[in-house]
């Protein structure tokens, strides 16, 4: 079994973290004489000026202390944290795309046309008819989908619509995105095979439904077979149904959301096209619509102009209005294209096959309980009487990011994987081992994992409450 050792700094009186630049090589600079007064101005200020090799040092050593995705596999169930291939950063950095976006429509045609090419791909991709590039990520998505659900009621004089039907299983942003968006929210039972229960969703759907929100696959990495039946009673009841893009890569190039039924859908372009989206942004997430919605989309759309001559931006007729300045995050949208582009139809395809197989590989290799079957792109193994918190921390004293944990809560001591797509054989047998090896783990080993990482084990809660963000709080404590 592989171990693993992230870098420490000590010095006499022990482990140190890497000072700041600042810190290191600060130099005082003389400030100059301004015309602003002088309760704004200062004498001198402190810069930090390290020759290039310590530069490079510094940022190295900081890596040297974090685990990431170019260190070794992250299998984080539903987060789909995959390597970006870096080919797409080459391309959003042309000089060519550098240009800024609220310049008049007729001197940017280039970034137009590409807005307007990935739109229609996306749609083709998820069977939508219409998509907007606006909304900055998956969660901003699921707003813009629930503000454009709440105008379509209204435009239709249904405005008393006030609920939103989530499966107990639905990723926590659900909820939280409809409730932002002024919603009450309802949430089922999932059936005792995983998937939504048809008789509990009759029993909550009704005139107050607005939308009911899913994943397919969904949390517990198995496709809702019933999903026509879903979408069916959700439309009798007079209600929209929305996809989650969070496990879209499950699907990617071999099945649809809209042909299931779905009326809204977001796409984590940061999740199933590559684009890398960490600490909050910047990030994308588009959202499609079907054709009776396309009126509601945020403003403006990008189209093709009268006789095919170039493109123009425009104002959807009953539009809820911007979500984001400009077109969306440029940059990002950039790389979602680069991504699409380069795979292609065959390589999306290959893409979810990939998936599907890993996870599946995967699981054959270890030995845990994983009581919901047949899986797609993730599944959710159990601990046993093992604390899932424990054995995921001991992973990494082997070299791998630990799973997601104790999520969804319908597992007992849940472990969420999701290998993705990417990885090798052989890294699927390490994360292999890695499960095998925490689970051999004494108690004493267990509880106090992890050992061999620059930071050991934290108050978990504590660090979620009160982050220590800047060096001077670690001086405080």
């Amino acid at each position: 079994m592989r171990h693993y050792d992230q870098a420490r700094f000590h010095d006499d009186e022990g482990p140190e973290y890497e000072p700041l630049l600042s810190e290191k090589f600060g130099t005082e600079q003389a400030v100059e004489d301004t015309p602003l007064p002088d309760e704004l101005t200062r004498d001198s200020l402190e810069l930090p000026a390290p020759a290039e090799p310590e530069l490079s040092r510094h940022y190295v050593r900081l890596s040297q202390q974090n685990y990431a995705i170019e260190t070794g596999p992250y299998p984080l169930g539903s987060c789909t944290m995959k390597f970006n291939p870096p080919f797409t950063e080459d391309v959003a950095a042309d000089p060519n795309g550098m240009v800024h976006p609220d310049r008049p429509g007729e001197t940017i045609q280039g970034n137009l046309e590409l807005l307007y090419t990935l739109q229609e791909y996306l749609a083709e991709i998820g069977g939508m008819d219409a998509v907007t590039l606006q909304p900055p990520a998956g969660a901003a998505g699921e707003f813009t989908g629930n503000r454009i659900a709440a105008a379509y009621h209204e435009a239709n004089g249904e405005g008393h619509r006030s609920e939103v039907v989530v499966p107990d299983t639905a990723h926590g942003t659900n909820p939280a995105s409809a409730a932002m968006a002024g919603y009450d929210v309802v949430e089922i039972p999932s059936g005792e095979d995983g998937r939504v229960d048809l008789d509990a969703l009759e029993a909550a759907v009704g005139d107050d439904t607005a939308l009911f929100m899913l994943t397919n696959p969904n949390t517990l990495g198995l496709f809702e077979r019933d999903i026509e039946d879903i979408a069916e009673i959700v439309h009798e009841a007079g209600g929209l149904v929305y996809y989650d893009g969070a496990n879209l890569n499950a699907l990617l190039g071999r099945a649809r959301p809209g042909d299931m039924g779905y009326d809204i859908m977001h796409y984590n372009v940061h999740k199933t096209f590559a684009t890398p989206h960490g600490g909050g942004g910047p990030g994308a997430g588009p959202v499609g619509v079907v054709d009776e919605l396309t009126e509601f989309l945020p403003t403006p759309q990008v189209r093709e102009q009268d006789g095919g001559e170039g493109y123009e931006l425009f104002e959807p007729a009953q539009t809820i209005g911007k979500v984001h300045n400009y077109q969306g995050n440029w940059l990002v949208l950039i790389k979602a294209m680069a991504y699409i582009a380069r795979l292609g139809d065959e390589g999306l395809c290959a893409t979810s096959a990939n998936a599907v197989l890993n996870a599946n590989y995967l699981a054959t290799q270890i030995d845990l309980d994983i009581p919901f079957e047949p899986f797609h792109h993730e599944f959710v193994a159990s601990a046993g009487d093992l604390d899932a918190s424990d054995m995921a921390k001991r992973m990494l004293d082997f070299g791998v990011h630990p799973p997601t944990t104790k999520w969804p809560e319908i597992v007992s001591q849940a472990l969420m994987t999701e290998p993705t797509e990417g990885e090798s054989k052989e890294t699927l047998d390490l994360l292999a081992e890695a499960f095998k090896a925490a689970k051999r783990s004494d108690e004493e080993a267990l509880s106090s994992a992890p050992h061999r990482t620059t930071a050991r084990r934290i108050d978990q809660a504590d660090a979620a409450r009160n982050p220590r963000l800047s060096w001077q709080a670690l001086d405080e404590n």
